[in-house]
């Protein structure tokens, strides 16, 4: 009678651990999926953008072919549950990211484009779009975080081992970003 009362209280233990641990990656999971709706709304405005960009913009080719080719690469399908592509798809879109900021960069030295009122517009929404972003990613990063400590410390690290339960990748600022900005280039 004691022995099923231990081997009870043993299955229960193990069965929370495994279900605080599917929680945990499908919490993750979740959150890597807001992450890919602030992109597909950041991509789907990219073509208005490129559009009102390139009527101004004639010699800034190179730029407007950067933006779209990063665009196509960072839209590819991925395999959410492996890490290295969730990894990999990540660096493609802060690679994107980094290539609109050149464009709008860029777009400052036209005049025309500057004022035009749909590219004002345009802008502010991709401004907006990034903000969700970035909110989408903190979100990731906590739900990462959450999964990281649990598949890491014992004992649910043994469970998440032996199903095969890994930690996801952090969502990282390049080593650029992290650079103080040097305001005299501005001035």
């Amino acid at each position: 009678m004691v022995a099923l009362i231990v081997t009870g209280v043993i299955v229960f233990f193990i069965y929370m651990i495994y279900s605080g641990l599917i929680k945990k990656k499908n919490n993750a999971l979740e959150a890597l999926s807001s992450i890919d709706v602030q992109l597909k709304k950041r991509h789907d405005l990219i073509p208005n953008i490129l559009t009102i960009a390139k009527k101004f913009m004639d010699h800034e080719e190179a730029v407007l072919s950067k933006v779209t080719q990063m665009r196509s690469i960072s839209s590819s399908d991925y395999d959410k549950g492996n890490p290295e592509e969730v990894s990999q798809h990540l660096e493609a879109n802060k690679q994107l990211q980094s290539a609109m900021m050149n464009l709008f960069a860029v777009a400052e030295n036209y005049p025309d484009l500057k004022s035009q009122e749909t590219m004002v517009r345009s802008q502010e929404t991709f401004e907006e779009v990034e903000g969700h972003i970035s909110a989408a990613r903190r979100f990731y990063n906590s739900a990462v975080t959450e999964l990281k400590n649990a598949v890491e410390i014992f004992p649910s690290s043994t469970i998440a081992n032996m199903i095969g339960i890994q930690a996801m990748p952090f969502f990282e600022m390049d080593e650029a970003e992290k650079k103080p900005v040097d305001a005299s280039q501005y001035i």
